[in-house]
């Protein structure tokens, strides 16, 4: 028998926080599966500052699924609170969450001066993080304790996983996060064929995607409307990944159009135009997927072999030092800013929102999930008046929002996947949701597949035969 015990991402999407307890036999360890920070936009969150509800000196070892923040945020904390286990994932995973914890400490520095919680953790815990890090590829199983362990590849983001463990003939799954396949730059979904047990997310698990050709048709509309009018499209995206598949997709749209063979209105490849990408964090990140391209799909493979660099187009600026960023004002329209954090809960977007939100004409799209009590959620959800550090905003910009460039499969592709694993599924836990897209997910895959579906309370329990 095994103790699940969900202590983060039960009942909210954020704060992925998983613990399995093999009990006190010989063989007996405890095992965390990813240990992320909750993400809204409260300045000293006691959920991610406060102890966690066990002893992290107990801890064997800890699975990362994958790098961003509300699944490894609290990993430093995790080590200066005693946690001396063994931490692994696979190795664009440890890069890139290297990256990550680097650009977090910068952040509270900076937060240091307007608030009073102090850091979360500081350099040596980063650096004793990655002397405690171990690294494995997809398909390569490895023991720990009487468990085997592998990762295989969950479609979500450069190097994310999924991770199985197995032992007496039985499997769990856990799922991380689930990538919206077929993606422009990595490879499918694997399947979790064979699992026993399935602790999956469910973001999006009460809404469907727009079709591919739409979202990039939008997207193209979204540009030519701004320069049409002159204006701003301001982009809020996340550094890691949906911030390379929006530069990909631009550098399409200028190769071929909107749509390889399909064009919008007679609209054929994109004129040029300033796109400026503004993070420091993303342009660093970027790099790291050049580096690790063999992990891509090979329809972006072959944009490499053919000598081209889909992350780089005419137009395109990079800025990564802050007096770059601040002369991005005084440059003229139109425009594209793209730039962190993909909420607008910090970085570089809330400087130029503060310019630019008050200005009938420009756009503000939205690309990617919007935390509840986020800014972003609330500028998304129409509030006419917003607080961006200590100033007082009226939002006059259009606001649009494409679903389709989530990087989460949406409620039927979530679905199809847990289907999968329908012959040998006797469990399905439904987390990393807001509880009515996790409710409505469970209630699908009991009335589809005829399989027990539950949404855990955070600090939940599960007894599972393994």
């Amino acid at each position: 028998m095994a103790r699940l015990t969900c202590h983060g991402g039960a009942g909210t999407v954020t704060g992925a926080n998983f613990l399995l307890d093999f009990g006190d036999s010989p063989a007996g360890k405890k095992i965390l599966v990813d240990c992320g920070i909750h993400e809204r936009d409260e300045a000293c969150d006691p959920r991610n500052y406060g102890a966690f509800p066990y002893d992290p000196k107990t801890i064997d070892a800890l699975f990362i699924t994958h790098a961003h923040a509300d699944h490894i945020g609290r990993v430093p904390k995790l080590v200066r609170d005693g946690f001396k286990g063994v931490i692994y994932s696979t190795p664009a995973t440890k890069e890139l969450s290297g990256l990550m914890f680097d650009d977090a400490l910068n952040v509270m520095r900076q937060d240091l001066s307007m608030e009073s919680c102090g850091m979360l953790y500081e350099e040596a815990d980063v650096e004793q993080a990655l002397s405690l890090w171990q690294t494995h590829e997809y398909h390569e199983p490895f023991k720990i304790g009487d468990t085997q362990a592998e990762f295989l590849d969950a479609g979500h983001i450069l190097g994310s996983a999924m991770v199985k463990f197995s032992r007496n003939k039985r499997t769990i799954i856990f799922s991380g996060d689930l990538g919206n396949s077929p993606e422009p730059l990595l490879n499918d979904t694997e399947s979790p064929e064979g699992a026993n047990y399935l602790l999956m997310e469910s973001v999006y698990g009460d809404r469907v995607h727009e079709a591919r050709e739409q979202r990039l048709l939008q997207l193209r509309q979204a540009i030519d409307e701004t320069r049409a009018k002159k204006g701003v499209l301001l982009i809020p995206s996340f550094s890691l990944e949906r911030t390379q598949v929006l530069l990909f997709e631009i550098f399409k749209m200028a190769e071929t159009g909107p749509v390889r063979g399909l064009a919008s209105n007679g609209a054929g490849a994109l004129p040029p135009i300033p796109v400026y990408l503004d993070s420091p964090l993303a342009i660093r990140i970027t790099e790291v997927f050049r580096r690790y391209k063999k992990l891509m799909n090979p329809r972006a493979l072959a944009r490499f072999s053919e000598g081209n660099d889909p992350f780089a187009f005419p137009g395109l600026t990079l800025t990564a030092e802050m007096d770059e960023s601040k002369r991005i004002h005084k440059s003229p329209n139109p425009k594209i800013i793209i730039a962190g954090a993909g909420m607008s809960h910090g970085g570089r977007i809330r400087s130029h929102e503060k310019t630019y939100l008050g200005d009938n004409h420009t756009t503000i799209l939205f690309v990617g999930y919007q935390a509840p009590g986020s800014l972003g959620r609330r500028i998304q959800e129409g509030q006419k008046r917003v607080e961006i550090d200590g100033e007082h905003i009226t939002v006059r910009a259009r606001i649009e929002t494409v679903t389709g460039y989530s990087g989460h499969k949406d409620r039927d592709g979530l679905l199809e996947f847990a289907s999968q694993a329908e012959g040998t599924l006797e469990k399905v836990l439904v987390t990393m949701g807001e509880p009515k897209a996790s409710l409505f997910l469970a209630q699908r895959i009991k009335d589809f597949l005829g399989v027990e579906s539950i949404v855990p309370e955070e600090g939940q329990s599960f007894i599972l035969d393994w």
